[in-house]
């Protein structure tokens, strides 16, 4: 299957060079980039991009996708994060299969829809009173929408009685946690090129689960060469938490556990200090940056400046759908520059090395090669964007930072991934939308009464 993009007013490459190159061609050939240039070439199917800003695909490095069933709550929309996770907890300790799926292909579908490419999603919380396939249910969704899905195996060993935040229905043993890590490792984890699954191995937080658990999932993820992923430096409770139970602040507790190092990857990573920042830097652990969740749950704003400069590993990621309370990367791309802005005044990013954080970024945290930016023999994720409208008169002078600084509001015109056209003038293409909304909201109003 070959496919044309013919004549692009713009490609936005993020390639070493940052080039963006005017009026040329993409020719895809089955999942991969074969050539770009002013060559054409016979193609089963030519999209026309003469109005058109083609961008790399972006990468989501941080997500929950079971929250989707939980947005928009109106008795937890003024809480902070510990409160608001024991409130919510009440609710998804009901979690099924049929919500796992409906929720995984609504959050994907509104992730694509607005050029979403490669989607993380880290999934902890598993019932103890039932036999939970939810890894295997979200690989299903990802096949179903076509996107390209890293899964976490996350886990909560730590519950109410034993000091921790979860309730004691949603917290499994030790030994259930690394046996089932090991069996979705064996069966989904392919590191081969342009790969559509992977495997994460995630803890949830200091606060859910034992020093234990911790220190055999890394043992686990480096014996098989997946990455390990929990949440850190999110907020002052789970600091405070961290300084009373471990005697530690929560970065030097995570590097007492063997949890530092290019393969491990925190989301948040707000209450850092100076030294901690050195430490991310000389060990090149990795940081997914939330920047509307930590608005919503006034957790703080991440020194996402000063980790570039110092070349910390950091991608973009929407966090979960119940702190957010939506899957689109282009709204947390805007957000994220403006904040930084807010923060660092003229000592800011740049809305170029912004976009670098959801492209390239987001492939150096999920140690990914063949994703990330726009060149031959890449991976063929893109989205495309016409810009022969009126919201964007005016803006033709910096197709690179359009998306920070001008920012997207709607459904983007195209999404290629791994090849294949999954979203065409703003409708998904390989599922039923309108079927899965009005199964979603059936499912949603029966979910939410238990």
């Amino acid at each position: 299957m070959k496919t044309l993009i013919k004549n692009a007013k713009a490609i936005i490459t993020m390639n070493d060079n940052n080039d963006v190159l005017y009026n040329q061609n993409i020719l895809i050939e089955d999942n991969r980039i074969v050539y770009i240039g002013d060559k054409e070439d016979d193609a089963d199917k030519i999209i026309d991009a003469s109005s058109m800003y083609v961008y790399p695909g972006l990468i989501n490095t941080h997500h929950h996708l079971y929250q989707t069933f939980t947005r928009n709550l109106p008795e937890v929309q003024n809480m902070e994060l510990f409160p608001w996770l024991k409130y919510l907890y009440e609710i998804w300790k009901n979690l099924d299969d049929e919500v796992i799926y409906l929720s995984s292909l609504v959050g994907m579908g509104e992730l694509v829809k607005y050029g979403c490419t490669t989607v993380f999603d880290h999934h902890y919380v598993f019932r103890s009173d039932i036999e939970c396939d939810f890894i295997d249910v979200q690989m299903k969704a990802a096949k179903e929408i076509g996107v390209r899905f890293h899964a976490s195996r996350g886990s909560m060993s730590l519950g109410v009685d034993d000091g921790g935040l979860p309730p004691m229905s949603v917290v499994e043993s030790l030994d259930e946690i690394i046996k089932d890590s090991e069996r979705v490792i064996k069966k989904y984890h392919d590191t081969s090129k342009y790969s559509m699954n992977q495997i994460v191995l995630a803890p949830c937080s200091p606060f859910s689960v034992s020093d234990e658990l911790m220190i055999q999932s890394a043992v686990l993820a480096r014996k098989y060469g997946v990455k390990l992923h929990t949440h850190l430096g999110e907020t002052l409770d789970e600091e405070k938490y961290c300084l009373e139970t471990a005697k530690n602040r929560p970065l030097a507790h995570m590097e007492s556990l063997g949890w530092v190092g290019e393969d491990v990857f925190f989301a948040h990573g707000i209450h850092f200090n100076d030294d901690e920042l050195e430490l991310l830097a000389k060990t090149k652990t990795g940081i997914a940056h939330c920047p509307i969740s930590n608005q919503k749950l006034s957790s703080g704003i991440a020194r996402i400046s000063e980790m570039v400069k110092k070349d910390i590993p950091v991608g973009l990621a929407v966090d979960g759908s119940a702190s957010n309370d939506g899957s689109n990367l282009l709204a947390e791309l805007r957000a994220g520059y403006l904040l930084q802005r807010l923060k660092y005044s003229n000592n800011s990013i740049t809305p170029k090395e912004m976009l670098e954080i959801a492209t390239k970024g987001g492939a150096r945290l999920l140690g990914r090669n063949d994703i990330g930016y726009l060149d031959v023999n890449m991976a063929a994720d893109m989205f495309m964007i016409d810009i022969d409208r009126l919201q964007y008169v005016g803006t033709n002078k910096d197709p690179i930072a359009l998306l920070a600084t001008v920012g997207v509001n709607h459904p983007v015109d195209y999404t290629i991934i791994n090849g294949k056209v999954v979203v065409e003038n703003g409708k998904i293409l390989i599922i039923d939308e309108l079927n899965i909304v009005k199964k979603a909201n059936i499912k949603f109003e029966k979910f939410i009464k238990l």
